[in-house]
C-alpha cells in the first residue's frame, strides 16, 4: 500500500496521505517551520507515524538517487 494518494476528487489531485485529505506538503511545511513530527501527528490524527516514516524514507532515497545521478 502506498502512503501517497492522488485523486482528482480529493483536493484537486494534490498528493495526500492515503486514506486522508491531508496534503503531504503539510508535513514538510511543519518540518521547515521547526515543528516536530509529534506536533504534526497531533494536528493531523488521521495520519499515522508509519505513513510519515515511509514518506521521509522515500524522500531520503529520492535525494540519494538525485545526488548519484
Amino acid at each position: 500500500m502506498s502512503s501517497i494518494e492522488n485523486d482528482k476528487d480529493i483536493l484537486g489531485g494534490t498528493s495526500v496521505f492515503s486514506g486522508t485529505r491531508v496534503p503531504v506538503r503539510n508535513l514538510f511545511d511543519y518540518l521547515v517551520a521547526g515543528e516536530t513530527i509529534t506536533d504534526f501527528l497531533e494536528d493531523f490524527p488521521t495520519v499515522s507515524f508509519e505513513q510519515v516514516r515511509h514518506i521521509l524514507q522515500s524522500a531520503e532515497v529520492a535525494i540519494e538517487n538525485h545526488q548519484a545521478a
